[in-house]
């Protein structure tokens, strides 16, 4: 079992920035993981992965540019840097473990945390 842990959500003006990080303990290995977000009345979305490795990033076009994915093996922490800001990025964020590789799919995610509030005022 793997358990993640998000934190640093919170309320920003547009055009601002907020960083995001997932712990992980348990069970880890060699898990890719991803940032997925579900905003008020929407389905959740993928927003970023990575590689286990941390080689290979992956960002859907609606946040590409504007924010950055990494990780820190030594200390089983991702973090997700959102700048630029907007409205629409109003979610509750995810993070998620995949033990069979980066991808968009959730569905191939395995462990997810209990999400952290991003609210984004115009």
């Amino acid at each position: 079992q793997v358990q993640l842990v998000e934190s640093g959500g919170g309320l920003v003006q547009a055009g601002g920035s907020l960083s995001l990080s997932c712990v992980a303990s348990g069970r880890t290995t060699t898990y890719a993981m991803g940032w997925f977000r579900r905003a008020p009345g929407e389905e959740r979305e993928f927003v970023a992965a990575l590689t286990w490795t941390g080689s290979r990033l992956y960002y859907a076009d609606s946040v590409k540019g504007r924010f950055t994915i990494s990780k820190d093996n030594a200390k089983n922490t991702m973090f997700l840097q959102m700048n630029s800001l907007k409205p629409e990025d109003t979610a509750v964020y995810y993070c998620a473990a995949n033990v069979l590789g980066a991808t968009t799919d959730q569905r191939q995610y395995n462990y997810w945390g209990q999400g952290t509030q991003v609210t984004v005022s115009s």
